[in-house]
């Protein structure tokens, strides 16, 4: 199992394995590795010719979140909530503005 870290009152979990493979032996067994990576958590990084090239990563899906109640807590409105639809120039001076 992986360590566990604390960061912003947030608990954070490491994955649990993290291996090094040459890029022939990933080619080799990729698949597999698939499957490992996903059921793990851990993470692989593959080299070629001793050098870090890529990093094989169990997919986690992006979080989404509600468009409405997004600012819920953030901002505040002050005064009549209706105000805010009602127009900026009274009606009778439109024809003015054109």
């Amino acid at each position: 199992m992986g360590r566990t870290a604390v960061r912003k009152n947030k608990v954070a979990k490491e994955p649990a394995t993290k291996k090094q493979m040459a890029a022939g032996e990933f080619k080799a067994k990729c698949l597999g590795l698939i499957d490992e990576v996903n059921e793990t958590g851990g993470e692989i990084v593959i080299t070629k010719r001793g050098k870090p090239k890529a990093k094989l990563i169990a997919f986690r899906p992006p979080r989404k979140d509600p468009f409405f109640g997004r600012l819920k807590g953030i901002v505040r409105i002050v005064g009549d909530p209706d105000n805010l639809v009602k127009p900026i120039i009274p009606l009778e001076d439109w024809d003015m503005l054109k």
